[in-house]
């Protein structure tokens, strides 16, 4: 075992997350390369800042984690994925396990907790002697100050994130907070509890909200995909609407009849929601399709991911006809979710609705959902019987429908221009409302504001107001599918429903398509069809902890039912 490298890998509670983040994953072994002399590395300011640079780099990859650039959405029952090779497959046939799962990240995120504990402990190391000492510098002195508080603050605001991120699949994991003391034995370390976990997460995201600035304070587009206090609010919003969620409560009971309602849990994640609100610092985008766009200094972006100008996405999501390889296909099911512009329910036994099933409907089906008949690129999207993007065509959609979400029309796949690359919101101020809405609803059913800020994402989107007289049952299916629409395709739905303990009736439920028909004189008639069928048994609502590090924790039991 390489000693050296144990020299900055930390834990506070297990060593089997050391032992694996001494595995040979390139990056790993790149950073092992890069930063093995702490000394050298914390003694400069510009090392230093590469340092904090590569710890961002290994945020959530949010187009393309799974091969053939398939998003979660395709292992949820919103989409399918065209490409049966796709690994991201296995969630929906059940073929993964401890020792094969298509997002096992726990590697990853414990590098990326390493390299914040490591910046932590180490930044008061760097050497600002040339800018102190020269009167001349004074004011780069001070902004070098300034910037190395900020970076202690991003470090606990992204072992925040990371610790999250594995919370979320795996359930309480180790807690890291110092650097590793090689002479010391971990492995008998038992395991923490959920509150343990989420107290400690919460902890990281009050000190880096402490410090950090409402916009980052450097030259905007070049901090912009940086934390800031927002940032570290928002994902202490998210991270408490977990926490009172059912899953989180009854940690270790995979059964779904729920345990009572924790009103406390859900006033800490209404408050907290909240307190990204009272910011007055973010704003929700005149136009829902405008959030998609290549505008990184949108007013609703919390945080974001941004990509650089290529055409990889859509040389992965295209329709077929227009050069792409079909990706990830909508599902029926999602898109009747998708009200009327009145508010009703779509229905396809309303033969009136039925007969024209994607006129007059929510505008975000059309910003999210490429369908038959419809212009894209200066021609209609052809997914009828014989059409041009329709099977039995290679990669077809299997659902009658594609991707739009996070397209960008203007690319050309042949020569790659066209594209300006891609921005992925991390954190944008819609979710916050609903994660307010939801958690008011859990312990304050009668709360006013539940409606106005449900509404506030309706209005955009020229839906009516919320009903009045709603049940808190009836609200909180609202809350959910308000949920589903608007935040389709930005990883939610995968976890929504697992926190909610309805997996079995989504995830496992039928992934439905559209069946179209032409008649002699052109004119189209559709109806659902069932495309794929879906495999979710309980013991997935967690990930299994990978099975090499439930062998060296010795205390530890692999989640329930792996």
């Amino acid at each position: 075992m390489n000693t050296k490298f144990f020299r900055y890998v930390f834990v506070s509670m297990a060593v089997g997350s050391a032992f694996t983040l001494c595995s040979c994953n390139d990056f790993l072994d790149r950073e092992e390369d890069s930063f093995i002399d702490k000394t050298a590395t914390f003694d400069s300011y510009n090392r230093t800042k590469q340092y904090l640079t590569y710890a961002y780099s290994l945020l959530p990859e949010g187009l393309n984690r799974f091969s053939g650039d398939a998003l979660l959405g395709a292992a949820t029952d919103d989409a399918c994925f065209a490409i049966e090779s796709s690994n991201i497959q296995q969630f929906n046939n059940g073929s993964w396990n401890a020792l094969s799962n298509p997002d096992n990240v726990w590697d990853r995120y414990f590098a990326g907790i390493a390299k914040c504990c490591t910046l932590l402990e180490n930044s008061n190391h760097i050497n600002l002697d040339i800018s102190r000492l020269d009167p001349a510098k004074r004011v780069e002195y001070e902004n070098n100050l300034k910037d190395i508080r900020m970076w202690h603050a991003e470090a606990h605001f992204l072992r925040a994130y990371f610790n999250f991120e594995l919370l979320k699949r795996y359930g309480p994991i180790p807690i890291i907070k110092s650097t590793l003391d090689i002479n010391k034995n971990y492995s008998d370390t038992p395991r923490p509890t959920m509150k343990e976990v989420v107290e400690f997460i919460a902890n990281d995201c009050d000190m880096a909200a402490d410090s950090l600035e409402l916009t980052p304070w450097r030259n905007m587009n070049d901090a912009f995909g940086r934390a800031t206090k927002g940032a570290a609010l928002a994902l202490k919003s998210r991270l408490l609407l977990y926490a009172a969620s059912p899953l989180y409560v009854d940690f270790g009971d995979i059964d779904e009849a729920n345990k009572p309602s924790d009103a406390t849990l859900w006033k800490a994640a209404a408050d907290a929601a909240k307190a990204v609100i009272d910011l007055n610092q973010y704003a929700l985008a005149p136009a829902y399709d405008d959030l998609f766009k290549n505008d990184f200094q949108n007013k609703e972006y919390i945080f974001v991911r941004r990509y650089p100008s290529n055409s990889d996405f859509e040389k992965s999501n295209f329709p077929i006809s227009y050069g792409g390889k079909g990706g990830t296909n909508p599902s029926q099911n999602l898109i009747d979710d998708y009200e009327m512009l009145d508010g009703t329910a779509f229905d396809w036994n309303d033969p009136v609705k039925a007969a024209h099933p994607f006129e007059n409907r929510d505008e975000r089906l059309l910003a999210t959902v490429l369908m038959n008949g419809v212009l894209f690129k200066g021609k209609r999207i052809a997914t009828y019987p014989g059409g041009a993007d329709a099977m039995p065509n290679p990669n077809a959609t299997k659902t009658g429908y594609y991707l739009r979400k996070f397209l960008n029309e203007n690319v050309n796949i042949q020569t790659g221009g066209g594209s300006d690359g891609h921005v992925v919101p991390l954190f944008r101020l819609a979710e916050i409302y609903l994660n307010y809405a939801e958690a008011l609803n859990e312990y304050d059913p009668t709360n006013p504001d539940i409606a106005v800020y449900l509404n506030k994402i309706r209005e955009r989107v020229s839906l009516p107001d919320v009903p009045s007289g709603l049940t808190q049952e009836q609200m909180r299916t609202l809350i959910h599918h308000e949920r589903r629409v608007e935040l389709a395709f930005e990883e939610h739905r995968f976890w929504d429903v697992r926190r909610w303990k309805v997996a079995s009736s989504t995830l496992g439920a039928p992934v439905k398509g559209v069946k179209i028909t032409q008649d002699d004189a052109g004119n189209f008639t559709y109806s659902p069809v069932q495309v794929e069928q879906r495999v979710f048994q309980p013991k997935m609502y967690w990930y299994p902890i990978p099975q090499s590090e439930v062998l060296k924790l010795h205390h530890w039991e692999q989640n329930k039912g792996w």
